[in-house]
């Protein structure tokens, strides 16, 4: 991303060159933050960590660049290649398969975009939208795809729109698409952003947020903010048509 006007940072590290996090980081071990030993098992689970995510930021490192590859080619000397294996093959969770199942169900396709509300999901369970956002990416003439719900914290009984967006269309821009769509808080600060490929939001849900034993008071809480966001949505996705009728 991009600099902002109004980041206020003790240290900043932008590097819009660098495809993934974990190449930065490790960057950082190269240059002398921490010497890598493949004796040491926490530095092999470390040096794993990395690859996985640079592997994951970099689409399996089909959009990384030149730095991406040379910290890929440094890791590999320590990270354990079994580990990684495993962690890629991971299986879902049947609440991470339902919360698919409900974004394939509930799915609205417009302009190759695929647009996915999920209902309610718990704290616990919020990791399900952007692996619900992986999924439907994947379907024939979709390049990009959005899921979203309302998350229930139930330790401190809110609840806020989480949502997660994944792209395959080299010219759209995660972070400018979020950010034109969902624009920002009264202090200026904004819903959400992206990088290369995927993006995520989060937007509060103010006094409205809360659990409530009435089935049908949640019933129509969701349907105000499922329509409310693909709204906003489709005004960028097919600003020519009427939205209601889209939805």
């Amino acid at each position: 991303m991009l600099p902002k006007a109004d980041l206020r940072a003790e240290f900043v590290d932008l590097r819009p060159h660098v495809r993934a996090t974990s190449t930065i980081l490790t960057q950082y071990l190269q240059a002398g933050l921490l010497k890598l030993d493949t004796n040491n098992s926490e530095h092999v689970k470390c040096a794993t960590a990395l690859m996985h995510g640079l592997r994951s930021d970099t689409n399996r490192l089909m959009q990384a660049q030149e730095e991406d590859f040379l910290a890929a080619a440094y890791l590999s000397r320590f990270c354990d290649a079994q580990l990684l294996n495993s962690v890629l093959q991971a299986s879902r969770s049947k609440r991470v398969m339902d919360v698919i199942e409900r974004s394939l169900r509930n799915r609205v396709l417009q302009n190759n975009f695929s647009i996915a509300g999920v209902g309610y999901l718990r704290y616990d369970d919020r990791d399900a939208i952007p692996q619900a956002a992986d999924f439907l990416v994947t379907e024939e003439n979709v390049h990009t795809a959005v899921v979203y719900g309302i998350v229930h914290d139930e330790d401190e009984d809110l609840e806020v729109v989480i949502g997660s967006l994944r792209t395959s269309k080299i010219t759209l821009d995660p972070d400018e698409f979020i950010k034109e769509a969902f624009g920002q808080d009264a202090q200026g600060r904004f819903f959400g952003g992206g990088r290369s490929m995927a993006g995520g939001f989060e937007i509060p849900m103010g006094f409205l947020s809360g659990s409530n034993e009435n089935t049908e008071y949640t019933r129509l809480k969701w349907e105000v903010f499922d329509m409310q966001i693909k709204q906003k949505l489709f005004r960028l996705i097919n600003p020519d048509n009427d939205i209601i009728s889209a939805i």
